[in-house]
């Protein structure tokens, strides 16, 4: 089964509308493996994702794409006279990067002296050094690279992974995402959408410190237990079915089915699985807990690989919130704003990629760490830099992926890819490659139209498969 009709249903819409709740689609995911849904192509070398995304557009010249030439033309005016779309500021001068760089492990992948702990796995990463943007504007250029398209309202990765394979245990949820604590990113919740796929694939949002919402029933609610708990689901199922019934179009009543019968389970599985205190101080220290400005995304971090080694198969951790401040969109300052950017999660990240090696858990599970566009090599302002959907780097690690090798490269400038330019469709087309799918033939009719995740575009970049 590749595409669903929304004037009608197949076996796994049917027994979900028949039976109702999380037994069933997980009963409906099982009768699906066995007809080998025609996207299900080949067999996958990864069986889960860690998705690492850095919002407000990294700086490629500053931490993984050394440019030269921007030494020997700092402080000319070789930009476009006019301002390009997308930027906030005329293009200043050319402008050297502040940072030092070095050449690491035995590919000699050149890295900034911002991502000291990173650099140790550069053996074990797979660079692509030409990603481009259609757009220099945050929230187009976010659900693009989150959604493959500029526009809201359709499915991320997270979410058509979760439709594809469906979940791998039963007790916690398939798709996880953990924004920044500071805030959401550009577009809010709407990066972790399900769009117009079944309302059930939406990314369940964790937020440390405040933790899964509702998972646990309110105190001045403490009466409802026991029988009065068991008597009061009964009824509410058997009202449900009769409303999912009435309403075959509406996943949304599913979608609470499935998330109330998955929060009955997770309040026996999540306490476990997010406690990280049960961790060694060993394990936390090496992720920076034990540092202020670490603390936070090593967290994170660690909380993703107890996720992934728990069965979740899709986990989204946020560096920054939206806004002008404490995240990677540096118009300000280069020197001043994206050093505390990169101390925060350099350590965390080396320290996940160990992590995940030493457990065996690389062998299959991917790592991929991205951000929406670049930036400038003009300066703006003093020595800030503005948006750039020319050129940004993208890196992958873990299972099918060749470490220690780059696709594609920016012009000398870094202002524009160069050659093996890619899109936000050729990565999602190659992760989903590595998970045992054809993105081509993994389709949702919507409107009238088979859409996927790649919309009309994408190639595997094979250049970076092991």
């Amino acid at each position: 089964m590749t595409s669903v009709d929304q004037q009608g249903f197949g076996r796994r819409e049917f027994l979900r509308r028949a039976g109702g709740g999380f037994g069933a689609l997980a009963l409906a995911d099982v009768i699906a493996r066995a007809e080998s849904p025609a996207f299900l192509t080949h067999v996958p070398r990864a069986r889960r994702v860690i998705q690492l995304f850095m919002n407000g557009g990294v700086s490629p010249m500053d931490t993984f794409d050394p440019k030269p030439e921007l030494t020997r033309l700092h402080g000319q005016k070789l930009g476009p006279k006019e301002r390009p779309e997308g930027q906030t500021g005329d293009c200043g001068a050319l402008m050297k990067s502040p940072f030092p760089f070095a050449q690491h492990g035995q590919c000699g992948r050149w890295v900034s002296s911002m991502f000291p702990h990173t650099a140790r796995h550069v053996d074990d990463l797979a660079f692509l050094m030409a990603m481009a943007s259609k757009t220099s504007v945050h929230g187009p250029g976010s659900y693009m690279q989150n959604t493959g398209f500029l526009l809201p309202g359709f499915p991320c990765l997270g979410a058509w992974v979760s439709y594809a394979l469906g979940n791998i245990a039963d007790n916690l949820p398939t798709f996880i995402a953990m924004p920044d604590p500071r805030g959401l990113p550009y577009n809010q919740r709407g990066n972790f959408s399900a769009g117009f796929l079944p309302a059930a694939h939406e990314g369940t949002v964790y937020e440390p410190g405040k933790g899964i919402h509702d998972l646990f029933p309110r105190e001045r609610f403490a009466f409802a237990k026991g029988d009065a708990e068991r008597e009061s689901l009964a009824l509410l199922g058997k009202i449900n079915r009769a409303h999912a019934a009435a309403h075959p179009g509406d996943s949304r009543l599913d979608a609470r089915i499935v998330a109330s019968e998955l929060a009955a389970k997770m309040q026996l599985s999540a306490p476990e699985a997010f406690d990280v205190m049960r961790e060694s101080a060993t394990t936390r220290a090496a992720y920076g807990m034990e540092k202020k400005e670490t603390e936070d995304f090593g967290r994170r971090c660690l909380l993703a690989r107890r996720l992934v080694e728990r069965g979740v198969r899709f986990v989204q951790v946020w560096s920054g919130p939206q806004g002008a401040v404490n995240n990677w969109d540096n118009h300000g300052s280069i020197p001043k704003e994206l050093p505390p950017m990169a101390l925060s999660v350099d350590q965390p990240i080396g320290a996940l990629l160990a992590d995940l090696k030493q457990r065996g858990l690389m062998e299959d599970t991917l790592v991929i760490w991205t951000t929406e566009f670049g930036r400038t090599p003009f300066a703006q302002g003093g020595d800030g830099r503005d948006h750039n959907g020319g050129s940004f780097v993208t890196w992958l690690a873990g299972a099918g992926v060749k470490g220690g090798v780059a696709h594609g490269q920016s012009d000398d400038w870094g202002w524009k890819a160069a050659e093996g330019k890619t899109y936000c469709y050729d990565l999602h087309a190659t992760v989903l490659h590595l998970l045992g799918i054809n993105h081509e033939k993994l389709t949702w009719r919507h409107n009238g139209i088979d859409r996927r995740l790649t919309d009309v575009h994408g190639k595997v970049v094979r250049e970076i498969l092991a």
